[in-house]
């Protein structure tokens, strides 16, 4: 259980905007656990402002932040180590290794924001003095960001992967879409994203497939007139069913889990008076079960291949159901990402987010508020418990009508296997410095 003590900085962070719309965190004489989380809103920031897609983003983002942690144990070991490790220096400036690790990572991984990812390393190396604890930090930075580059350096994320889209029932195809509008048979439908992220090497999983769920149910079973009949009721794009809420619900989850649930342990981290190296380890825990869920989660989809809702409903004359009738003009109230259906990725993401904050925190009954960010940023939301906020972000994908009920359980399932896997099998305690 998480002992909070008194907190004797609070986070001072200003953001400031540059070239192509980046947020920038600069600390502002920074105690090293505010230097963990500026880093962590820069990484963010930047990883969405040159990749639309959340796998990519997940796994740069897990790397930094494993960096960030491995830096700051070498200095004191409180937790075993990921992919460095050396003798505790104490007498490392914290600071100075927590941004050098995090500014390794991202120029390597993102060289075309070098000149912004710099301007915020020399910014917060400004605020340490020279001498020997900032060599040793930097030193120490430039070592963990080596050892996680060297490390991931092989893992088939950049490994291209042949998928041509099927037909028939059941079977995913590129789907139509209310904004921009896509009509059927419209040549510009997205095509199929990343169909082989399934395969990336997991950060603390065996494989991708370790926690596959069963599967969607047959087109001709109750189950999937249920599903199909649900969403199509509540989340059809101009729904009367749909209430001014559950409308806010599905926009405020829209965001890509990873910002989203980022934001939140970031708040959590303040409120709770965490120091650098449990902030560096939430973040840490946090970014990989994400990073892990979207690799398992693209090993499941596109193992099965489901159809989502908006072909389904379409083309429900031809799925041998004599339950579900085809309507053609129907749309969904928010876009479908262009991926199959089964498991809904944000069921996942969020059920293995909640997992790690509440073993985290020791308790799941913790209530916490946040606010939405882009697309439909500015939506704000109180919960009573992580696993609330999960359930109701796997609700967000039916009300959205982009996904079906079995693939949000599912994913659910799935999510929390992940989410309590991660912490079991690594950055585990060495020591217990939390009452400190």
């Amino acid at each position: 259980m998480f002992v909070a003590r008194t907190r004797k900085s609070l986070v001072a962070v200003l953001c400031v905007l540059v070239a192509g719309s980046v947020l920038v965190p600069v600390p502002l004489n920074a105690a090293p656990a505010d230097e963990v989380i500026a880093w962590n809103v820069l990484t963010l920031n930047i990883v969405t402002a040159v990749s639309p897609a959340g796998m990519p983003q997940s796994r740069i983002a897990a790397m930094v932040q494993l960096a960030v942690h491995d830096a700051v144990n070498a200095i004191e070991h409180r937790y075993r180590p990921y992919a460095y490790s050396q003798t505790e220096d104490p007498a490392a400036s914290a600071t100075a290794a927590i941004a050098t690790a995090a500014r390794d990572v991202l120029v390597d991984r993102i060289p075309s924001q070098a000149g912004t990812i710099d301007t915020a390393w020399t910014t917060s190396l400004g605020t340490v003095p020279p001498g020997a604890a900032k060599t040793k930090g930097i030193e120490i930075g430039h070592a963990a960001a080596a050892a996680i580059l060297e490390l991931r350096s092989s893992d088939r994320s950049d490994v291209a992967t042949p998928y041509s889209p099927g037909s028939g029932a059941g079977v995913w195809r590129p789907t139509q879409n209310p904004v921009p509008s896509n009509p059927a048979g419209a040549s510009d439908l997205l095509p199929a994203l990343f169909p082989g992220w399934g395969n990336v090497v997991p950060f603390a999983l065996s494989v991708g497939a370790q926690f596959r769920p069963d599967g969607p149910p047959a087109l001709t079973s109750d189950q999937y007139t249920q599903d199909v009949l649900e969403v199509r009721a509540i989340g059809e794009q101009f729904s009367p069913l749909r209430t001014a809420e559950e409308a806010s619900i599905a926009r405020f989850w829209y965001e890509g889990p990873h910002r989203g649930w980022s934001r939140i342990a970031r708040t959590l981290a303040v409120t709770h008076n965490l120091d650098a190296w449990e902030t560096a380890r939430l973040l840490a825990l946090l970014h990989v079960a994400i990073a892990d869920g979207f690799i398992a989660t693209f090993n499941a989809k596109y193992h099965f291949n489901f159809w989502r809702p908006v072909t389904a409903i379409r083309e429900a004359d031809n799925d041998g159901n004599d339950n579900t009738v085809a309507d053609p003009s129907w749309n969904t109230y928010l876009n479908t990402p262009n991926m199959p259906e089964y498991p809904s990725a944000h069921s996942v993401l969020g059920a293995a987010a909640a997992e790690v904050l509440a073993g985290f925190f020791g308790s799941d009954d913790v209530s916490f508020t946040t606010t939405s960010g882009a697309p439909f940023a500015g939506i704000t939301r109180s919960f009573s418990s992580f696993s609330q906020a999960a359930d109701e972000n796997g609700e967000s994908r039916i009300l959205a009508g982009i996904h079906f009920r079995t693939a949000v359980r599912d994913g659910l399932w799935q999510g929390r296997k992940i989410g309590k896997f991660v912490p079991m099998h690594m950055l585990e305690p060495v020591n217990d410095h939390r009452d400190r």
